[in-house]
Order: structure tokens, then C-alpha cells, then sequence
């Protein structure tokens, strides 16, 4: 068997979640402990977030033609890479959260929407919440004002009730 035809269901799988992801973000591992590497797996398994360490030449020949391209420059030394389906910061934010504790995990770059971020950028990505959570915050802020129109109407109409029942009464 060629090494070409070995290496084809990898790059494949790899092109599989490209394909599919709104953003990937990719980290240098070196360090973790295997309790630490475990932890992480595990919280972004929970989030719905495929994470997994492919040789970079897998990576660059995925890659072709596609968004993530960009992140080609990057793919020097150990590299993980976290592939994200529904949210498009989720692995930002978890990989952040994460590198708090262990600051062994650094950043390399990502693409999110077809955007590239290097470190920085990543670090900014990780502090915009969830996009369930601006859906929520949206919601409130927009429930708000109809919430307090309603209290109003409702204390007017009470009033003009009193009113005309004490006229009534006169």
C-alpha cells in the first residue's frame, strides 16, 4: 500500500470537518499533562466541538482551496486543531477558559467565518459570549420596553376604570 493512499482518508477526514465548521481554531499542546489534555478533550467534546492532532502536512493538504488555507503559516511544530460546527467562538472561548489553568496550551491562529486571527485575536474572540447567549440578551432587551408599555396600559386602564366608576356614583 502507497503512503498516498494511507494518508488520503486522514486528509479526507480533515477536509469532512472543514467542510462543515464555522470555525477552527488551532493550538500548540506541548506541555499538558495527560490529566490536563483529558479535561479538555472532555469540555469540548461537551460543547460539541471536534478536537484532534493531525501532522501538519495533513493539515496544509486538507486545507487547499478553502477558507482555512490561511492557516498554512501556522502549522509549525505539534498542532492540535479544534473544529467548531454551531458556535463560531465556542472553541475560542473553551480553549481560552482552559489555557487560564494551563498556560502550557498557546495559541497559534484561527478561522472563524472565514476570518483569520492570530493570538490576539483569538483572545478577543474568546470574550464575546455565546451566540444562545446574545440571542437571550437580545431578547430581554427587547422584551423589556414591551413589558413596561403593557404595565402602563394596564395602570391606565385601572385608572380610567376609577374614574368613571366614581363618576358613576355621583
Amino acid at each position: 500500500m502507497a503512503k498516498v493512499e494511507v494518508k488520503q482518508p486522514i486528509v479526507d477526514e480533515i477536509k469532512g470537518y472543514a467542510a462543515d465548521a464555522k470555525a477552527a481554531v488551532l493550538v500548540d499542546y506541548r506541555g499538558l499533562t495527560v490529566e490536563q489534555d483529558t479535561k479538555l478533550r472532555r469540555q469540548l467534546r461537551e460543547a460539541g466541538i471536534v478536537y484532534k492532532v493531525y501532522k501538519n502536512t495533513m493539515l496544509t493538504r486538507a486545507f487547499e482551496g478553502t477558507d482555512y488555507e490561511q492557516l498554512d503559516k501556522d502549522l509549525e511544530g505539534p498542532t492540535a486543531i479544534a473544529f467548531s460546527t454551531e458556535d463560531e467562538t465556542a472553541p475560542a472561548r473553551i480553549l481560552y477558559e482552559f489555557s487560564k489553568e494551563a498556560d502550557k496550551l498557546q495559541f497559534k491562529s484561527a478561522v472563524v467565518s472565514g476570518t483569520y486571527y492570530d493570538e490576539a485575536g483569538i483572545q478577543e474572540l474568546a470574550k464575546i459570549p455565546s451566540r444562545d447567549v446574545l440571542i437571550s440578551k437580545l431578547l430581554g432587551s427587547l422584551q423589556s420596553p414591551v413589558t413596561n408599555l403593557a404595565r402602563v396600559l394596564n395602570q391606565i386602564a385601572e385608572k380610567g376604570g376609577e374614574s368613571e366608576t366614581e363618576e358613576t356614583a355621583e
